[in-house]
């Protein structure tokens, strides 16, 4: 029986890779599919991994309807025997129902991968419906790390290496992150993962780099 599975996981976890690697494994079987994304960081209508690999795709915007794209391919005589969905956290709830129904009624495996929480840890729309209605959820095994050692459960968005908790949710960056700028240049957006606690205390790489420097004591309270 076909499934919906959602892989998730920080930033800088695998998940790009996984996806690859996933329509590699299905290929080589002789299986037929077709890899979607959004956002990425290479640019549109490219599926991305920063180990350096990539896949062209299909670029996935809001008005993207993958139950019309399915059965238009199948009744002109495609085959489709699963799909890879990359960057599934910019999807729209709508466009995760589709998938549902493309799993149900077509019998088509689809294989989503995202990120849960945005850079203010609230649940991204799409991510939030799929863990509603995915047969198969798997939390990935590579652990992002926090600058400090521990395992990275948040994402965090800087702007000349400092973090901020405002703006507008979908704005693309790398996880190389951004240094410090100097006053009159446009902000540079960066992207890094955090521990819960650093993460509510704002201390990103930069300003813990920054405090150590300067000899001043870590923010514990």
């Amino acid at each position: 029986m076909a499934e919906l599975q959602f892989f998730t996981g920080t930033m800088d976890s695998g998940k790009s890779t996984l996806a690859l690697q996933t329509n590699h494994n299905h290929a080589a079987r002789g299986r037929q599919g077709r890899i979607f994304t959004s956002h990425d960081r290479a640019g549109a209508a490219t599926l991305s991994s920063r180990l350096g690999l990539q896949h062209d795709a299909i670029e996935v915007p809001a008005d993207f309807d993958f139950w019309d794209y399915v059965v238009g391919a199948l009744t002109h005589g495609a085959r489709i025997d699963y799909l890879i969905c990359d960057e599934a956290q910019f999807y729209t709830p709508a466009q995760i129902e589709q998938l549902a129904r493309i799993v149900d009624e077509l019998q088509v495996d689809v294989f989503a991968f995202g990120i849960l929480t945005d850079f203010r840890s609230v649940l991204f729309p799409g991510s939030a419906r799929l863990v509603e209605l995915a047969d198969r959820m798997n939390v990935l095994q590579v652990e992002a790390l926090c600058w400090c050692g521990k395992r990275a459960t948040h994402n965090a968005r800087t702007e000349n290496g400092v973090m901020v908790t405002e703006g507008e949710v979908i704005v693309v960056g790398d996880v190389d992150g951004a240094e410090a700028a100097p006053d009159d240049a446009t902000a540079e957006v960066g992207y890094e993962v955090l521990c819960r606690q650093h993460h509510r205390r704002g201390l990103t790489t930069s300003r813990a780099r920054a405090v150590s420097m300067i000899g001043e004591p870590l923010p514990f309270a």
